[in-house]
């Protein structure tokens, strides 16, 4: 395969950050005495969008705002919580970043707004490696939709035969196989379960994704 550029998500193959937006919607329900254990919570909602996420929860718990306004307070809980607690690299992030930007055109592609993703990249200075990123704030149809791999391609000025997505949910895969592209899933605790059965390879760390990477453009 010729590759040419690799796109990779950022919540749950980048960067640990479910225990973050775990605690942010609990802030969110907090008032109407709704809770979840981090356990239950993340095995249903890891890899889901938060305006879905939201509306599932509204409707559940009969909350009284629409599901934008749920989101929106999520968001900036997740915003103020990130600046006492930056979420955790996955293992490996930075190394495999340097060396696969020195061979391939790298994109973030997420699901995440720029408020949330942004200050967590300028943190551990890994926006250094990506000549584009797309997030849920650029885009009119974000994931699962395929749009968001679509305009990474136009960014990069990549076909889609000539990429590969790294993704950690059913959500991300969706998107990127929709957008016709190769996609490597790594699954984590949280979605282990999820159907990945459109995946071309499914993998267990960033450290084997840049090796199959690395052997599939040979």
């Amino acid at each position: 395969m010729d590759v040419k550029a690799i796109l990779f998500d950022f919540d749950g193959t980048l960067v640990d950050s479910e225990v973050l937006h775990y605690v942010s919607w609990m802030k969110v329900l907090e008032p109407y005495k709704v809770t979840y254990t981090e356990l239950l919570f993340c095995d249903e909602f890891s890899g889901v969008p938060s305006l879905e996420s939201a509306e599932i929860l509204r409707q559940r718990h009969h909350l009284p705002f629409d599901a934008k306004t749920l989101t929106d307070l999520k968001n900036s809980y997740f915003v103020e919580t990130a600046k006492r607690q930056a979420p955790t690299l996955m293992p490996g992030v930075l190394e495999v970043l340097s060396q696969l930007s020195d061979r391939f055109d790298l994109a973030l592609v997420t699901g995440s707004s720029q408020a949330e993703a942004f200050p967590v990249l300028h943190y551990y200075g890994i926006d250094q490696f990506f000549k584009a990123i797309v997030t849920k704030d650029d885009v009119s149809a974000p994931k699962p939709a395929p749009e968001p791999y679509q305009m990474a391609l136009t960014l990069l000025n990549c076909e889609a035969h000539h990429a590969v997505a790294v993704e950690d949910s059913a959500t991300g895969l969706t998107s990127a196989r929709d957008a016709n592209v190769h996609c490597v899933v790594i699954p984590h605790q949280h979605s282990l379960n999820q159907d990945f059965s459109r995946a071309n390879a499914n993998l267990t760390n960033l450290f084997q994704c840049k090796d199959y990477i690395v052997n599939l453009a040979k």
